[in-house]
């Protein structure tokens, strides 16, 4: 009996314990967004180099106060937004972090593990060109982390809430930046 459970010890240590599947982080989605202000020439431009970008047509945004000084008014589209998911999410936001030499500050996460950064010139992303019609622009890019079992405080049906130990935290979300994409997180 003594043998027996000596051996059922050694191999409980042996073996690893498989990490839980509705604990892996995942990017749930990636938003690029440029504002370009009130000039319909400028934003169809921006719309184009976003689509060049992300392989999808981005939509348009609308001004929600008026700023007379800048000369933007109230419901005039200002900005073109694109949100990717799933693979594309991916492949784009590696191409993006390499426009910002793979370099976080730890500031640009939040509380709950999602994280910004901006790109000032969109030719600093890998693989993109010059093109004098279309001109340069800016852009922002927006992460957002997320665990399996999300959905359900979201839902509309029945949504229910998840636990504080299910939720991603800041320390979380920057061990998994570091860990999935190689990013260097610099400290203020």
């Amino acid at each position: 009996m003594d043998q027996a459970t000596a051996v059922e010890a050694e191999k409980r240590e042996e073996r690893k314990p498989e990490e839980n599947p509705m604990r892996r982080i995942r990017v749930e989605k990636v938003v690029v967004n440029s504002c370009v202000g009130g000039n319909p020439a400028r934003l169809e431009r921006a719309a184009k180099i976003i689509e060049q970008l992300t392989g999808q047509k981005p939509e348009l945004r609308k001004a929600k106060k008026t700023i007379k000084g800048f000369g933007i008014y109230r419901g005039q589209p200002i900005a073109v937004r694109v949100t990717l998911r799933k693979r594309k999410a991916v492949e784009f936001l590696q191409k993006a972090l390499q426009a910002v030499n793979n370099t976080l500050k730890a500031s640009s996460f939040d509380e709950h593990g999602n994280f910004s950064f901006g790109i000032k010139e969109h030719l600093d992303i890998p693989g993109t060109k010059y093109d004098p019609e279309l001109g340069i622009i800016g852009m922002d890019v927006c992460v957002h982390l997320s665990r399996p079992g999300l959905r359900v405080s979201l839902r509309k049906r029945a949504r229910s809430r998840i636990g504080s130990s299910h939720k991603i935290t800041r320390e979380e979300a920057m061990e998994f930046v570091r860990q999935e994409f190689g990013v260097k997180i610099a400290e203020e």
